[in-house]
């Protein structure tokens, strides 16, 4: 392994992109197999090089997928995440059983199915159930007849591979432990079985192959637990054409055409576990705030339908932000969503302007609605021109920056430069048009319901 992790070193060393590696092989806190290595690339800074990091991480697998016997997964570092634990890719999907041997009947076919789907990449599991170990089966009647219990069985296994402690040699200046094992080298595999004696009840030397078969079995080489329970992890990244959400829905459509028995449970970890929690309560969200905008609306202007004027505008302000983030070739990640947060406050007070200040004009002077909007149109456009310049070009600069870190707030400035825009041209003229609209549908209830609303 060792050999095999050098030569993908020195290929990802030759990467312009790379400037240093550090390497791990061994069994720690983050490697649960021997098989297994872990690598850290370090990157040179992005003003010295030309690609961003999906694309260093694509040219870097291109290249090691020459390298036999070697799969090679790659991430970039989050410096913010939510993971519990240590995985190939960026998402993870857990399947767990009550047995190993459910395990080892289901991971194949449904990771099959999960890599014939376009909308995931790199899909990969830590389930490795082809690790062979030696299984002693012990003749109890022959091993009773000779005064060989269990224990003594085990006890010799143990002094030949348990690198029992069995002395301590002290010195002036350090202290060394004597450790018993057998020497593997000159007898590897099951032959190092057949050198191990046992001593019978008269003193005699019993081999062990006497009272025991040995036999070579397959075995996982590392069993994780979740609640108690053996679990695997299925690793994915998405592709760049597809989204977070798009890949949930396929593992669940591939995780149902399988039929899965009662005792298998499956469960999304880290970010994807988070994404598909938030999608249930998302909608919601999204529902109270708007029923809570309508109500403090409503009590400010007293009335049912001007607050449905003022949240008329919202809808431009989001098909204007998701329109230039898919112009743009971004994710409608969190860092997104807060920009539509915040272009919704921006675009809410454009209407908020107008509708202030119509209304006002017909409770005060008694000018009829049409003219009363057509003077807030006038009188305040310059406010919600200038208010409007100078969001859109505070967002500018997060829009078109180019430097370190760039990537995490440009979906913000692109978001509000997108939805300030073609809020800014529609909400101008809409605003008035649902103004009269409403104020015509409020004047033809009361004329229906005239008692009704006298009781008002």
């Amino acid at each position: 392994m060792a050999e095999r992790q050098r030569q993908v070193a020195s290929i990802i060393l030759k990467d312009p992109a790379v400037e240093s590696l550090t390497s791990f092989v061994g069994v720690d806190g983050t490697n649960p197999a021997l098989n297994s290595a872990r690598l850290q690339i370090n990157l040179k800074p992005l003003d010295e090089r030309d690609d961003r990091v999906q694309t260093v991480i694509s040219r870097l697998q291109q290249a090691v997928d020459g390298v036999p016997g070697v799969a090679l997964y790659l991430q970039p570092t989050q410096d913010l995440t939510i993971d519990t634990t240590v995985s190939r890719t960026q998402y993870q999907f857990s399947l767990q059983a009550n047995s190993l041997e459910a395990l080892s009947t289901w991971v194949p076919p449904l990771l099959s199915r999960l890599q014939a789907q376009p909308q995931l990449a790199d899909v990969s599991s830590d389930w490795q159930d082809k690790g062979l170990a030696a299984y002693i089966k012990v003749d109890r009647d022959s091993a009773s007849r000779l005064g060989i219990s269990m224990a003594d069985v085990d006890n010799a296994l143990y002094n030949a591979f348990g690198q029992r402690l069995i002395s301590t040699i002290y010195t002036q200046a350090n202290q060394y432990r004597v450790v018993l094992e057998q020497d593997t080298e000159a007898t590897p595999g099951l032959a190092a079985l057949e050198n191990i004696r046992l001593t019978s009840s008269d003193g005699g030397i019993v081999p062990l192959t006497a009272i025991a078969t040995v036999e070579q079995r397959f075995t996982p080489l590392s069993v994780n637990h979740l609640d108690q329970f053996p679990v695997t992890t299925i690793s994915f990244n998405v592709p760049d054409n597809y989204s977070l959400g798009e890949a949930v829905e396929a593992i669940l459509a591939a995780e149902q055409s399988l039929d899965f028995p009662t005792d298998i449970r499956t469960q999304f970890q880290g970010s994807s576990l988070a994404f598909q929690s938030a999608l249930g309560s998302t909608v919601w969200l999204v529902v109270a705030a708007v029923v809570a905008m309508y109500i403090v609306l409503g009590v400010l202007y007293e009335s049912f339908i001007h607050p449905i004027t003022i949240l008329s505008t919202l809808p431009t302000a989001g098909v204007g932000a998701l329109l230039a983030l898919w112009l743009a070739g971004s994710e409608l990640d969190v860092i997104a969503i807060i920009g539509i947060i915040l272009l919704i406050g921006i675009v809410k007070k454009n209407a908020i302007m107008m509708i202030d200040f119509a209304l006002a004009a017909e409770r005060e002077q008694g000018i009829p609605p049409r003219e009363a909007i057509y003077q807030a149109c006038l009188l305040r456009f310059r406010p919600i021109l200038m208010t409007t310049l100078a969001a859109l070009l505070g967002a500018l600069p997060l829009m078109l920056s180019t430097g370190v870190g760039a990537e995490l707030r440009r979906p913000l400035g692109i978001g509000m430069v997108g939805g300030l825009m073609l809020s800014q041209v529609l909400t101008l003229f809409t605003t008035p048009v649902i103004y009269l609209l409403f104020d015509r549908l409020s004047l033809h209830l009361k004329r229906r319901f005239p008692r009704q609303e006298e009781e008002a």
